[in-house]
C-alpha cells in the first residue's frame, strides 16, 4: 500500500519505482553473474563524495583547488579518485587549457546534468523529512543506558 502523499499524480511514479525495484530484486536472485546495472550505477553516485561533487559542479565548472575548498573534508587523493571515477562514468568532463602551468577545469557532462533532477528530488525529500528522521533516531537511540528493542 502506498502512503497517502503518493496517491494521485505521484502514484504512477511510485508504482514505477516499486516495479523497477522488484524487477531488480528478481534479477539479483536469478543472475548468474555479479554484474547488475542498478547496483553498479548506485554504487558510484551513492558513495560518500560523488553526490557532493556533482552538486558542486552543477553550479559551474571548477578547478581542482576550487573543488577542494568547496568540500574541505575530502582529501586530495580522494578528490582525485572521485573525479576520475566520475569522468570514467561520463558524468564529469576534464578540460585542460594550454597555459603554463596547464589549467584544468572539471564540468558536468550532459549525462551528469541529467542526474540533477533525480538528485534534486532526493535532496528535497531529505530536507522535508529530516525532522521525522531525526525524531526516529532519537526514539531509537533512547536515553543513555536504554537498549533499543
Amino acid at each position: 500500500m502506498l502512503p497517502e502523499e503518493l496517491k494521485g499524480t505521484r502514484m504512477s511514479t511510485a508504482q514505477n519505482a516499486i516495479e523497477r525495484f522488484s524487477q531488480y530484486q528478481r534479477e539479483l536472485r536469478d543472475a548468474q553473474s555479479a554484474h547488475c546495472a542498478v547496483r553498479d550505477v548506485l554504487d558510484r553516485i551513492g558513495d560518500k563524495w560523488s553526490m557532493l561533487m556533482i552538486m558542486e559542479l552543477a553550479m559551474g565548472s571548477q578547478r581542482f583547488s576550487e573543488l577542494h575548498r568547496a568540500i574541505p573534508d575530502i582529501s586530495k587523493r580522494m578528490l582525485t579518485q572521485t573525479l576520475r571515477d566520475l569522468e570514467r562514468d561520463g558524468l564529469v568532463t576534464r578540460h585542460v587549457f594550454p597555459t603554463r602551468p596547464p589549467t584544468v577545469e572539471y564540468r558536468l557532462a550532459p549525462l551528469g546534468q541529467s542526474l540533477l533532477d533525480p538528485m534534486a528530488a532526493l535532496i528535497d525529500w531529505a530536507d522535508r523529512r529530516y525532522s521525522e528522521i531525526h525524531a526516529a533516531r532519537v526514539r531509537f537511540d533512547g536515553a543513555p543506558g536504554d537498549v533499543p528493542s
